[in-house]
């Protein structure tokens, strides 16, 4: 209908797994979203290391995952009737990857996660959930990181600080996406049009993907769109974050009004009635 203004949009930027779960879940709460993965999600090139953690994990104390790709990835090589470990605590910081690991028969009563209440979803929150479970003193105990290539040492650092050993296994590769002309064409209409879409960022490596697609779109051009972008009006742009760090990111970046939001459903569509009756003018 003419004169009909077309609905502001959430922009999806996790993996493509992640996206569509958190589609859906959007969904229920009457928010329209659109999915724009920001990072690929690999499988690790050799899964020796992978099946070498599992032939290990009844003598590991400790397992960290960091992400809903990390449990996905380390299940997929479960061996096959191999039970969760009774002795073994599974920890994460999110409700999704917590989710992902009781769905894998992790017994709920050997997570650990952080206090529902707590200011912010991160490894900092999880240790003194770690220390009141299973004590502060880790001196002869065994831990294991659950990752992608490379990644925070906070909580490790801890971990070795209390005596235990500590070691990581890499189960996925995150990469930066290459734009097909579905998503090209939608990278240049979000950023052509920012009162019509918002951005939900959770990772700060995206945001550094997001840049480098924009260049990349300003100089080239995109497929069924050759004009090159003109830059973006990213004091114009809104977003959701979901950590602090990440927030920090996006403002360095340019974006113009970035809202801290907790990473559960109810929270992120909190922020986006908020947002999306807002408006944001190009800085002067």
């Amino acid at each position: 209908m003419a004169g009909v203004a077309a609905p502001v949009r959430l922009l999806l930027t996790r993996p493509q797994a992640q996206a569509d779960d958190w589609g859906r879940r959007m969904a229920t709460l009457g928010v329209p979203t659109v999915s724009f993965p920001l990072i690929d999600i690999e499988p690790a090139d050799d899964p020796a290391p992978i099946a070498a953690a599992w032939s290990t994990l009844p003598v590991t104390d400790l397992a960290m995952f960091v992400s809903p790709n990390a449990v996905e990835h380390f299940f997929d090589r479960r061996p096959d009737g191999a039970p969760w470990p009774d002795r073994t605590w599974a920890a994460t910081v999110g409700p999704g990857s917590a989710r992902a690991l009781i769905e894998r028969g992790v017994p709920a009563a050997r997570l650990v996660q952080p206090p529902a209440g707590s200011d912010s979803l991160d490894s900092e929150h999880l240790w003194p959930e770690l220390v009141r479970v299973a004590g502060a003193d880790w001196s002869g105990r065994r831990a294991l990181l659950v990752r992608g290539d490379g990644g925070r040492e906070w909580l490790g650092d801890r971990l070795r600080d209390a005596g235990a050993e500590v070691g990581a296994v890499g189960v996925y590769r995150r990469a930066c996406p290459r734009l097909s002309a579905e998503t090209g064409a939608l990278l240049r209409t979000a950023l052509r049009t920012p009162e019509r879409h918002i951005w939900l960022f959770s990772s700060s490596e995206a945001i550094g993907h997001l840049e480098a697609l924009e260049k990349g779109t300003r100089e080239t051009g995109s497929v069924g769109d050759p004009a090159p972008l003109t830059p973006p009006a990213w004091g114009r742009v809104r977003a959701l974050a979901t950590h602090e760090r990440i927030a920090v990111r996006a403002q360095t970046l340019g974006v113009g009004h970035v809202v801290l939001v907790r990473p559960e459903a109810e929270a992120v569509a909190a922020g986006f009635r908020m947002l999306s009756g807002s408006t944001l003018e190009s800085p002067t």
